[in-house]
Order: structure tokens, then sequence, then C-alpha cells
């Protein structure tokens, strides 16, 4: 038998890979000089992001069964792959003037990089820590998010110093190498692999089941998952994409305190992430969704009424936390419902809730923004779908209780 590797350095490799992919978030950095340079429009330049994006969302679902199948290594570097020549062939694109080309190689290339170097690391953690499945996760996903904030004062030196090609051709080898150093130590823990840790002096509580992918979405349960995260991103999303406007109606900020506000409210996204997906670890996670959709309904029909301009950035960046937090929880739940069989292809399928919620989000809060004047009534919409997904972590329970029920009945019995 080989020696098992340390699993706070299969942590440390999926961060590195997260925080390679997360520079996605950064694309704005690229906006106004893609703009300048070639004459393209915005909403052409900004649609590169979201083919990115959707095809983060499609890759996650689709490939998920890949992850499971080749392990992590080999997905790890599949995701290296897409990712490093999406980014050489966007210096390439951009060398020639070919905005259609910068679709098919950040947007198509770089996004299918995107979603198996997302659930790689991810559904590789959550069987490394039986013990501290929100935490191990949270750190992954901490890096996707606080990854914009590292990547893009580098971008826009890179820019000013080699141009919008060489900018790019320089992310795509770092990254590359990055992510191709962090795949290579990646690999699934041995066979019984702390199956009987002790944590805190308890043992670790045993999954609910080990369902398939194909097995998981024929229950009630996955599509509870999936309203939740669908629920938490689309505010969560419409609220990044509309908060500096928004802070100045209600609360009166200057548009350079908005600015600033919009910064920090990465931080707090970030934080959010490793925060509460640790806290999970401990008030389980049924409790933390619960908690999450308590704390924005309140803050969702506050915001509104809140005119004190600190106040409301406290308000703003709580709801921030809570963003974060369902994006980091998600897996660990998961793994404690349909266990860890192939937790990558069921995490890959509940991610479309992300792809979907990133279309619908700014959308809504456009028109309603539109149709009412006011950001208010957006707010307000919000405020009620997160009763709703309230009520689906309430409801999520029924069907806990009863595996819990049904499993014990089983223990009886064998």
């Amino acid at each position: 038998m080989g020696k098992t590797k340390n699993r706070w350095l299969i942590a440390l490799a999926a961060v590195g890979i997260h925080i390679s992919i997360g520079s996605v978030y950064a694309w704005s950095v690229f906006t106004n000089p893609l703009m300048q340079e070639y004459g393209w429009e915005l909403s052409s330049v900004s649609f590169t992001f979201s083919i990115a994006i959707l095809f983060l969302g499609l890759s996650a679902a689709f490939m998920g069964h890949f992850v499971e199948k080749h392990g992590p290594r080999k997905s790890g570097l599949v995701s290296a792959t897409f990712f490093g020549i999406g980014l050489i062939g966007a210096g390439f694109a951009t060398s020639i003037e070919s905005i259609t080309l910068l679709y098919l190689t950040y947007g198509v290339l770089g996004g299918i990089g995107l979603g198996v170097g997302y659930i790689t690391p991810v559904s590789t953690l959550v069987k490394w820590f039986p013990d501290r499945r929100g935490l191990a996760t949270g750190l992954a996903i901490m890096g996707f998010g606080f990854s914009a904030m590292i990547a893009s004062p580098i971008m826009a030196n890179l820019i000013g110093s080699v141009g919008i090609p060489g900018t790019f051709y320089t992310l795509g080898i770092v990254y590359f190498a990055i992510m191709i150093c962090s795949a290579l130590y990646l690999e699934r823990p041995p066979a019984g692999y702390m199956q009987d840790i002790q944590a805190d002096g308890k043992k670790v509580a045993t999954d609910l089941s080990q369902l398939t992918a194909n097995e998981a979405v024929k229950t009630r349960r996955f599509w509870y998952l999936w309203i939740m995260l669908f629920i938490n991103v689309t505010c969560g999303i419409a609220i990044l994409s509309v908060a500096s406007p928004m802070a100045q109606e209600i609360a009166g900020l200057s548009a350079a305190a908005a600015a600033t506000m919009v910064g920090i409210m990465g931080v707090f996204n970030g934080f959010g992430r490793i925060g509460w997906a640790s806290i999970s670890d401990y008030m389980g996670r049924p409790n933390v969704y619960t908690t999450f959709f308590a704390i924005q309904i309140a803050s969702f029909f506050l915001l509104p009424s809140i005119t004190h301009a600190i106040l409301f950035q406290a308000v703003l960046f709580l709801i921030l936390t809570c963003y974060g937090g369902g994006f980091a929880s998600i897996p660990a739940y998961i793994g404690d419902l349909f266990g860890t069989k192939q937790l990558g292809a069921i995490h890959g399928y509940i991610l479309t809730a992300w792809a979907a919620a990133g279309l619908a989000g700014p959308i809504l809060a456009a028109w309603v923004r539109e149709t009412t004047n006011s950001y208010a009534g957006t707010l307000y919409i919000f405020g009620f779908m997160f009763i709703v997904a309230l009520v689906v972590s309430l409801v999520v329970r029924i069907d806990i209780k009863q595996l819990k029920q049904a499993n014990e009945v089983k223990d009886l019995a064998s």
C-alpha cells in the first residue's frame, strides 16, 4: 500500500484550481480596454462572460459523470487544458481582432474548463474530509470567490505593460501551470478512509443514502436543494448587478462610495463561503440554510427603508455572506443526503440552478426596476422569494426525518 497523502495538501491543491478558474469573475477588467482597443460594443464584450458562465453550468452538469468515472487527477488535467487553451486562444483571438473567436475560446473552451474545474476539487474534498465537509469545501469555493480580488490588479497591470493579447497569453500559461501542478496532486482517498474517525469526541454521522446521480434526480430532496440554490443565487446575483445604483438611490451614497462598497462586497462574499460552510459542520446543513433564508427575508424587507449609509451597507454585506455561503455549503449538503458515490455528478446537476439563476437574476432585477421605477419593489419581490426558500428548507427536513427513520429500521433488522 502506498502512503496516504496529506489531506490538507489536497485541500491546497483544490484551492489552486479554484483560485485559477475564479479569475473569470475579473472579466470586467478587460471590458473597457477591449472596447477602446477594438471598438467593440459593451453588450458584445459582456456576452463573452455570459457564454463562459453558461458553459460552466452546462459542462458541470454533463461532465459530472466523467469526474466520477476517471477521478480528480484526470478531470483536473482536462480542466487545466480547456481553461489554458481558452485563455491562450483568447490572446490569439484579440491579436486578430475576432470577437467570434473570443466567444469560442474564452467563452466555450474556457467555460468548459471552468465547469469541470469547479466540481472536481469539491467532490474530492468531501471524500477527504468526512468530519469537516463544510470547512473543506468552503476553503476551495472561497478561493473561487476571492480570485477576482487577486487577479484584477494583476490583469490591469499586465494590460498596461504587455497589451491585451499578451495578458491573455501570460494568464493562460501561468494558470495552466498552477492547475496542472494542483491536478497532479489530487486523488481519491483510499477505500474506507477515516470511516470510524471521531470528530470532537463524536463519531462522524453516516450519510443518509448512497445514490447515483440518476437516482438522486428522481428524489424530491434533490429538487428541494435545486430550488433553494436557485433562489439564493438568483437574488444574490441580482443584488450584485444593481448594488451600486441601488445604494445611491436608497441610501444616498456617492458614486465613488458605492464603487468602494461593491469592492468590499467581494470580501464578504468570500468570507461568507468559508465562514458559513464551517459553521454548517456544527449547526448542520438544514439549520444553516434555514438561517440563511430567515436572515435574508428580514434583510430584503428592511433594506428599502434603511437610509443610513453605514447600516444599509452592513445589511448588504450580511446578504452577501449568505450568498457565498449558499454556494459553499451545498456540496456538503449533497454528501449528507446522497452520499459520495457520485457526488461530483450530482453537484454538477444541481449547479444548473446557478446557470439558470445567472440568466434570471439580472434580467428580473432590471425588469422590476423599470416596471416599478424603484429598487424597493425589486427587494420586496426577492423577500417573498426567500419566504418560498424558507418553506422549502423546512419541508426538506420531513424527507430527511423519514430517511433517518427508514435507516434506523434497516439497522435494527440487520
